[in-house]
């Protein structure tokens, strides 16, 4: 086949797929959402209580919209949006780097807890070298810039970053997500795509001084990108050694490399996060150093030198073996109109819903992240309720990480209708264990009409009620009033999920 057929075959391929998914949404789907905090300037305006409000709100939205994830930015400039003896708070949060919110509180722990609470995940968004965001600004006094100032370079961006050269730089970062991993129950750790610096007018990387210490004998590029693939080791070994659950997911630039400049590239024509950011992210799976991959795909499905439709494709033949969960940009997709227009939600024509079954028929595809969470929130060009009634409208669980453990929990029992607080209520036991990987985290809630035997299937999501926490009781809707029968599975960190366990 020549690269001109390629395209039409590709569309008429997706075409005729999209017409036979079916039209429920699927029982397992990583739904996640980005929430930065860079260039929020809404959090600086705040008290910690007015926060707290805010944060409880926007998680309360996105569970409605059916996300079962945030991703929760907590390092955007080698700060801390939580109490660290390593790095400053971050001035996103506070309106001042270095500035202590008062009265003091914690919102990464806050975060994790009401996630939790909401049977949703929380991963922690560091990003790895990036010190400034503009070329006025200054880090925080007592920064480690001051103390270790040869660790750092200056772009013509004019940013200040870490050395991605330096074995120094990469310990370091290793230090703060070690104090990161220890201290708090994250889901996992997310980085997205700022490793080095994006391109500025064609200027060289200023990172000479380090080449001529570690690449001498290296080609730049291989070296850089062999920096790079060093930190993303290191961190997945320290993850392994602490805490082997906690995943480490990157979302880098949806185009990896052009057809024109490998064989193995998609059919695009954009900047190539291989050879631009010097991230080899197909390496990181190919060697199990990542556990998911969300590529960001903020482009329309037709776009002229990154179609969506194309790179959706070629991201789904390249998971080796990992989960894919693919980004989205919801202002462009709810600006574009459905290029095929060939059923699914007629009445909201944008991409959406195209794009989403276009997904869930790609077999190596487990989800999607929607970019930016606030988007999503604001019900732009009605996302939330598209989402909410539609594509997302069932709660999924997110799809098991059965290479960390493929153990389900044991189920729960002693199951039974009783008031709890003078609410009736569905209550149960959890058999306790000190594995780790085996502790039931969630609960799985579902309900069925009284007529259907315990024989029914829980693969059908339409009958999920709510994903919860670590919890031994459950508020039933509307008092439990009706002709219902209950089962209730437990999930541990991993998402295998137990067998039901029916109310008797």
């Amino acid at each position: 086949m020549n690269n001109r057929q390629r395209p039409i075959t590709v569309l008429l391929c997706a075409l005729m797929t999209l017409v036979m998914v079916a039209a429920q949404p699927p029982k397992h789907e990583f739904r996640g959402a980005w929430m930065h905090i860079i260039g929020q300037q809404q959090y600086a305006s705040m008290s910690p209580q007015q926060t707290r409000e805010y944060l409880t709100q926007q998680l309360d939205l996105l569970k409605q919209a059916g996300c079962n994830a945030v991703i929760w930015q907590i390092r955007p400039q080698a700060d801390a949006a939580y109490p660290s003896d390593i790095e400053p708070w971050s001035r996103w949060l506070t309106g001042e780097a270095g500035q202590t919110p008062q009265p003091v509180w914690d919102p990464l722990q806050f975060m994790i807890e009401q996630a939790h609470k909401r049977g949703m995940e929380l991963h922690a968004w560091i990003n790895p070298y990036r010190v400034t965001s503009s070329p006025d600004d200054r880090p925080a006094q007592g920064h480690v810039y001051y103390q270790h100032p040869e660790w750092f370079v200056t772009y013509a961006d004019g940013k200040i970053y870490f050395d991605p050269g330096l074995p120094e730089c990469r310990n370091y970062i290793d230090m703060v997500v070690r104090d990161i991993i220890k201290r708090y129950d994250i889901d996992a750790l997310h980085m997205d795509d700022y490793f080095y610096p994006y391109p500025k007018d064609g200027a060289a990387f200023p990172d000479t001084a380090s080449y001529d210490l570690y690449g001498i004998g290296w080609d730049l590029g291989d070296w850089r990108r062999n920096n790079v693939d060093l930190l993303i080791e290191q961190l997945h070994n320290t993850i392994q050694e602490l805490k082997p659950w906690v995943r480490l997911g990157i979302s880098p630039f949806g185009i990896w490399r052009n057809r024109a400049s490998d064989p193995d590239g998609s059919d695009t024509n954009g900047l190539q996060c291989y050879d631009a950011l010097y991230a080899d992210c197909l390496k990181w799976t190919a060697m199990g150093w990542v556990d998911y991959m969300v590529p960001q795909l903020y482009w329309e499905l037709e776009h002229k030198l990154a179609s969506d439709l194309t790179l959706m494709h070629w991201w789904n033949d390249h998971a080796n073996n990992r989960h894919m969960y693919y980004g989205q940009a919801l202002r462009n997709v709810m600006t574009h109109r459905d290029i095929a227009n060939e059923g699914g939600d007629t009445t909201n024509p944008t991409q959406l819903d195209h794009k989403m079954r276009l997904q869930r028929s790609l077999p190596n595809v487990q989800g999607v992240t929607w970019w930016p969470a606030y988007t999503l929130t604001d019900n732009f060009n009605g996302a939330l309720d598209s989402l909410s009634g539609n594509q997302q409208r069932y709660p999924a669980l997110i799809p098991a990480y059965t290479w960390i453990d493929d153990t389900p929990p044991m189920p729960v029992t002693a199951l039974k209708i009783k008031k709890v607080k003078g609410v009736k209520s569905l209550v149960w036991t959890t058999t306790s264990t000190d594995d780790a990987m085996q502790q039931a985290v969630r609960f799985v809630i579902y309900r069925y009409p009284k007529g259907e035997t315990s024989t029914a299937s829980v693969n059908d999501p339409s009958h999920i009620i709510d994903i919860v926490g670590d919890t031994d009781h459950y508020p039933l809707p509307n008092g439990g009033k009706g002709n219902w029968k209950y089962a209730v599975t437990a999930l541990d960190r991993c998402w295998n999920e137990s067998q039901p366990t029916w109310c008797k």
